[in-house]
């Protein structure tokens, strides 16, 4: 399997560096529009980290610096006059699902109040859309007015989904979402992202290599801030990978 030729993200030498620490070391890669783009590699590679730099969110971390490109449709994200906007394109998913202390409908609600939105026909369509979209519709529909922080941790994990594409993104980040969550509802965020792969570019960061395996066009692994092999999943799962390190790290020799 190829590289997808219509790029979403550029990322041209990518340096980052928590004060004196240097933790990406000048990485470069590409992502494609409606590709599933999967992140694997030991604890404290830079995965997480590099989430943050490509919608600006590592600008809240005191002493992080950043060089080098990311373009996000052509766009230096490094050089955007609205970081803002840039968020609402790139949304994020954190590990472990935020709830706002809101109804389920207002936390769907909430970031398209804030953009100007205040009709209420188009927010109710709003609301049902992303949380079909999230596979959650069917489970709340009825309670739409009960606290979201009250679900279940994986109806949870799914409505901060819901959350974030209510900013209508183009990418979606998602950093561990199944951490906290239980085998069945993993596998069903999992379809999930599948269908929303039609519609957006998702970059995935994941300790379950096989996640990876399941989901991703083409997969990268990371290891201690650089990249050690990059390429068509199938290729980085296989018995002759690229780096010997890889075949270590997804068949459980190490990580």
């Amino acid at each position: 399997m190829s590289a997808p030729s219509d790029k979403t993200i550029v990322v041209q030498d990518l340096r980052l560096a928590y004060g004196t620490r240097e933790v990406i070391h000048g990485i470069s890669f590409e992502v494609g529009r409606n590709e599933i783009f999967a992140i694997i590699g030991p604890a404290q590679s830079g995965k997480s980290s590099l989430l943050r730099c490509l919608n600006r969110t590592i600008d809240f971390v005191a002493g992080a610096t950043m060089t080098g490109t990311i373009l996000f449709e052509g766009e230096n994200v490094r050089k955007t006059r609205d970081v803002f906007a840039l968020r609402r394109k790139i949304g994020m998913v954190a590990p472990l699902p935020v709830g706002l202390p809101l109804t389920i409908y207002d936390n769907v609600a909430f970031a398209p109040r804030c953009a100007g939105m205040h009709d209420k026909h188009e927010l109710d369509g709003l609301v049902e859309r992303c949380l079909r979209q999230a596979a959650l519709w069917d489970e709340v529909k009825d309670r739409l007015g009960s606290l979201g922080t009250a679900l279940s941790g994986g109806q949870q994990q799914r409505l901060t989904i819901a959350r974030a594409l209510s900013h209508q993104p183009d990418v979606l980040c998602l950093d561990e979402f199944s951490i906290a969550i239980d085998p069945v509802t993993t596998m069903r965020i999992e379809d999930v992202l599948k269908e929303l792969s039609r519609e957006i570019t998702i970059v995935l960061v994941t300790n379950l290599v096989q996640q990876a395996r399941r989901l991703a066009r083409r997969t990268m692994f990371m290891w201690k801030g650089e990249i050690v092999e990059l390429g068509a999943t199938e290729v980085v799962f296989s018995e002759a990978p690229a780096d010997r390190r890889t075949y270590d790290y997804v068949h459980g020799i190490f990580g």
